[in-house]
């Protein structure tokens, strides 16, 4: 077992220097530990700490921008086969002019969309006025028996249903960056370094949830 005992050099303890105080030999292998070695040590782990800390900050950010890029992605399939969609439907529904309407209205501002939230609250709204698209066609035998349009139903299904995927990825990227971001000490290197809450993706409410429900011929 290592001994530790003080060195005075001499002097009594009434003779004891500030210097002396703060110099304390560790009698193992004759070395010596100094305050400045106890500093450089302390130095030194929470350096290392706040390194693994940003790299962990900065990896759940790259997959919340992953996550939603993935989302992007099958938004703008979408939002690129709404139009085809309005072509090929309003020879047929020419008067349901209000329900196409609205499908392109909320097409236009989703593209206009900037966060997270607003999209994601433009976009349930435009999935339930896709869905509403496909129930008034019900009434329409002739458009229900397109080529064209039942390609397109099957197109926008698929994409809806790649839609849920990505928006359960990203969320889920979301909230495990929030958590590391509001945890302590880790919270202290996200303040230093300006890493903000990321917003979920989410609509409005429970009906803008569904996929739009199409049925085929």
């Amino acid at each position: 077992m290592p001994h530790f005992s003080p060195k005075i050099n001499g002097q009594g303890a009434g003779g004891l220097t500030l210097h002396q105080a703060l110099s304390i030999r560790c009698e193992f292998g004759g070395s010596e530990i100094t305050p400045f070695y106890v500093v450089l040590a302390i130095f030194v782990v929470l350096l290392l700490w706040g390194v693994a800390a940003f790299n962990r900050l900065v990896r759940r950010r790259n997959l919340v921008e992953e996550g939603w890029s993935g989302i992007d992605v099958q938004l703008k399939r979408r939002a690129d086969l709404i139009p085809n969609l309005i072509e090929a439907v309003k020879g047929y529904m020419g008067h349901e002019r209000a329900v196409l309407e609205k499908v392109t209205q909320l097409r236009v501002e989703s593209q206009k969309a900037t966060s997270p939230a607003e999209k994601g609250r433009i976009e349930g709204a435009l999935g339930s006025a896709l869905a509403n698209v496909f129930a008034v066609a019900e009434n329409y035998p002739d458009l229900k028996a397109s080529q064209n349009f039942s390609d397109l139903q099957k197109s926008l299904a698929d994409i809806e249903e790649q839609i849920q995927l990505a928006r359960r990825y990203y969320n889920g990227a979301v909230r495990e960056q929030n958590i590391v971001i509001e945890s302590f000490p880790s919270d202290m290197v996200a303040g230093l370094f300006h890493f903000q809450r990321a917003e979920f993706f989410q609509v409005e409410n429970a009906g803008d949830r569904q996929v739009p429900q199409v049925r085929f011929p």
